[in-house]
């Protein structure tokens, strides 16, 4: 409207432009106090949750303490703990027993050698990896007799109690 002319109704533009400016901006302050309430709200329902299922939990220790038996806590535990044992004793039976079944059917040196001939045609180098010449674990086991012989009694021991309860 300058361009025309139109002083006056350019300067009502303006005018409303201004005051439709400051009512958005008045709005935006308005949604924000009352996403700030919500939020404050929203916190205080929280924490009154909060605080009503932090006494339930009290009140549950606080009978759990009242009827706990140390005594019988801890023969459970012991109880637990011997199982435990006896069930790692079975395994490493079970283990012992498939780790010599697969080291009597391939031999060491054609598993190096099929490792390192396929190493060879993927262009790896393999040998600061892999031992080529590696000590049988029988081999070590006869160098020191005592730690064979103790952990051999130990583990004869404990798999005729597992067997003869």
């Amino acid at each position: 409207e300058i361009q025309k002319g139109n002083a006056q109704v350019a300067r009502i533009y303006a005018s409303n432009a201004i005051r439709k400016n400051n009512e958005s901006v008045n709005l935006i302050r308005l949604a924000s106090r009352v996403e700030s309430v919500a939020s404050r709200v929203q916190t205080a329902v929280t924490m009154k949750t909060l605080t009503k299922n932090m006494a339930g939990v009290v009140v549950g220790l606080d009978k759990a303490m009242n009827s706990m038996n140390l005594e019988q806590m801890s023969l459970v535990m012991d109880k637990f703990e011997s199982q435990l044992e006896d069930l790692t004793v079975q395994a490493d039976s079970i283990d012992s027993a498939i780790a010599g079944t697969v080291a009597e059917d391939v031999p060491v040196q054609q598993v190096d050698h099929l490792m390192l001939q396929i190493a060879d045609e993927a262009g790896l180098e393999l040998n600061q990896s892999l031992d080529l010449n590696p000590v049988p674990s029988s081999a070590l086991q006869q160098n020191n007799p005592s730690i064979k012989n103790a952990d051999s009694s130990a583990l004869h021991e404990r798999l005729y109690k597992l067997r003869n309860p």
